[in-house]
């Protein structure tokens, strides 16, 4: 097997869903944007070259429906020339995506190919078709699938009912691990601050790349005639404190422990990366910033997906003959606190080796973007830090997890 390059990776800034500056921008216009910037940013690379454009997308109907993959090439400079699919395992879309990318780079069947994520709840989960959505054998078989989602609520919109239902196996998990609210707000706190002190370090401006709103878009922050660049992730809240933490109201249970400010928001967002094969990379003196070199998933009870990571590491790892201490850096998708607390004590992770930038509870989660931003971050951390292999884990809807191991280059 030949091994998969990683380029290069960017992304949009991620802002708040429904309220925040990208909400007004098309899901495919934000990824083309990432790849627009890809080929820009590596001007030996010739367009005709790209394979195939995989994108992710958790929810992919409406804006982001009819191949959104293709329609993303063709809003790109790519143009119609390139072929494109779309690939969907939640939260872990992105992910997915350059797992598919590196295993057809690996195989030989492809040289060169764009891998994408992609997620704007602002256009989409507001809208989303319900007619007929539930499978009553799904939820004979397996009763955690739909946890506390009533099929038959037409009034309250899906995107409220789908992070209810994400909220709630947290509950579960909180509840059944015994988590309290105390460490919730205490991880989720160190998460925003992070965050803060990256930000103040400007650790994220070389993935981000400015989007520019064009007059016209109905944005609260602007006049219809002022054009705004976005240049920077508008999630994060740096003055959090505990205390602030702990004043909030639960979200999903009337004396639960998770809270707005211990889950990660909805939000918008994008990011690419280009994925090709080591022969492919020399013979055009391509940069890079390191290697996909495996790829794990596992399933879980829908009820306690956020437990997922504990299952895809260890199976990760065991396939490539690793052991944690071998890994440098981790990135856990945070989705909620209290699965970020129970995957750290569960694995014995060093928090130190975990999110050393923060993560989803104070940079933001756009579903399908998330696992492209990962890979692209902990790349560069790796090598800010000298570090050498870093893992990607993620928990998905449905009871999933996923891990997926990478390594820096050696520059």
């Amino acid at each position: 097997m030949k091994r998969a390059v990683i380029i290069d990776a960017v992304r949009t800034p991620i802002t708040k869903g429904f309220q925040g500056e990208l909400r007004d921008m098309r899901p495919d216009d934000l990824a083309a944007s990432c790849i627009d910037a890809l080929l820009q940013r590596n001007p030996g690379l010739d367009r005709q070259w790209i394979d195939d454009c995989i994108v992710g997308c958790g929810f992919p109907e409406g804006a982001q429906g009819m191949n959104l993959g293709k329609n993303v090439a063709v809003a790109s400079d790519l143009g119609e020339g390139v072929a494109g699919c779309t690939v969907s395992r939640y939260c872990a879309s992105g992910l997915e995506a350059i797992a598919n990318a590196a295993g057809r780079v690996a195989s030989g069947y492809s040289e060169a190919v764009i891998a994408a994520g992609v997620e704007s709840v602002s256009q989409t989960l507001r809208t989303v078709n319900t007619e007929r959505l539930f499978n009553p054998r799904i939820e004979q078989k397996s009763p955690g699938t739909y946890v506390r989602m009533n099929p038959a609520d037409r009034v309250t919109p899906f995107w409220k009912r789908a992070v209810r239902c994400m909220g709630e196996t947290a509950e579960i998990l909180a509840e059944r691990e015994r988590i309290g609210r105390a460490q919730q707000d205490e991880f989720a706190c160190r998460s925003q601050a992070r965050t803060a002190a990256a930000q103040r370090s400007e650790l994220f401006a070389d993935e981000i790349i400015a989007v520019l709103l064009e007059p016209g878009l109905d944005l609260a922050s602007r006049t219809a005639s002022q054009p705004l660049t976005i240049r920077r992730d508008l999630c994060n809240r740096p003055d959090t404190t505990e205390a602030v933490l702990a004043g909030l109201e639960p979200s999903f249970r009337p004396n639960g422990t998770v809270t707005a400010g211990n889950a990660a928001p909805p939000c918008d967002g994008a990011a690419a990366a280009l994925i090709v094969s080591e022969d492919f990379e020399a013979r055009h003196a391509l940069p890079k910033l390191g290697y996909f070199s495996g790829y794990a998933v596992t399933a879980c009870e829908p009820e306690l997906m956020g437990k997922g990571p504990t299952l895809a590491i260890p199976k990760l790892l065991a396939r490539h003959g690793l052991r944690l201490a071998d890994i440098d850096l981790f990135e856990i998708n945070e989705a909620f606190a209290a699965q970020m607390v129970y995957c750290e004590r569960a694995l014995n992770l060093n928090p130190g080796r975990v999110n050393v930038n923060g993560g989803a509870i104070s940079v933001g989660h756009p579903f399908g973007m998330t696992g492209v931003r990962l890979v692209g971050h902990l790349l560069r951390e790796l090598r800010r830090r000298g570090g050498r292999r870093g893992v990607v884990a993620m928990c998905t809807g449905g009871g999933i997890g996923v891990a997926a191991l990478v390594e820096a280059a050696q520059c």
